[in-house]
């Protein structure tokens, strides 16, 4: 005679069971998809063509999140947009990332980079992106020199040879952006052996 099933044994019904896969292949593509977003960078986009010598700020951009194959990327993040906006130093398509490449805090344009020597070490809170007045003092014959002048007016520190831009004493090698309508005045006080003395230009008055 056939065997009658115990009494009590549970059956598996298999719709169950494939309802247990769909929930859990459900949830784990859910979390993928939460993962993939917490992976993600927010970078601005061009809302329209921006072009050298442009100043944007976040009106003319638009946040997105997106996922970089390589972290070499570098594109303009919210953290990295100043208050004052930046300057458009090559040309970004509508739509397109701005690269970090090609913005840049001051508009480089009609400027040229000069190289000196203050004799007088830095105050503390000049660094770089910091505007000093150049002056200058010119050298006459017996280490005598003239009433010091002022050779450039505003000129932004580019670079600064001591690490953190503070110097302690001695004198300082300064890389300054000039207007290049100034570059042979400074090199011709550089020149002449001139004493060059670099002081934190005046804020202008609203």
């Amino acid at each position: 005679m056939p065997r009658r099933p115990e009494r009590g044994a549970m059956r598996l019904d298999p719709r169950l069971v494939i309802g247990v896969v769909l929930v859990a292949g459900s949830t784990a593509g859910v979390y993928a998809l939460v993962s993939g977003l917490d992976d993600a960078t927010e970078v601005y986009t061009a809302v329209q063509t921006l072009t050298p010598g442009d100043r944007i700020t976040s009106d003319d951009l638009v946040v997105e999140r997106v996922r970089f194959g390589s972290p070499a990327a570098r594109y303009l993040e919210p953290d990295s947009l100043p208050d004052e906006g930046l300057v458009v130093t090559s040309t970004v398509r509508k739509g397109e990332f701005v690269p970090l490449a090609s913005v840049d805090d001051a508009d480089r344009a009609g400027l040229a980079t000069v190289v000196v020597a203050s004799r007088a070490a830095l105050p503390r809170d000049v660094q770089v992106g910091s505007l000093v007045d150049v002056w200058s003092a010119h050298r006459l014959e017996r280490g005598t020199y003239e009433p010091p002048a002022v050779l450039v007016p505003g000129a932004q520190i580019a670079a600064i040879s001591e690490a953190g831009g503070i110097v302690e004493s001695g004198s300082a090698t300064v890389e300054l952006l000039v207007p290049r309508e100034r570059v042979a005045a400074v090199l011709q006080a550089l020149a002449a052996e001139d004493v060059i003395d670099l002081v934190p230009a005046r804020p202008e008055s609203d």
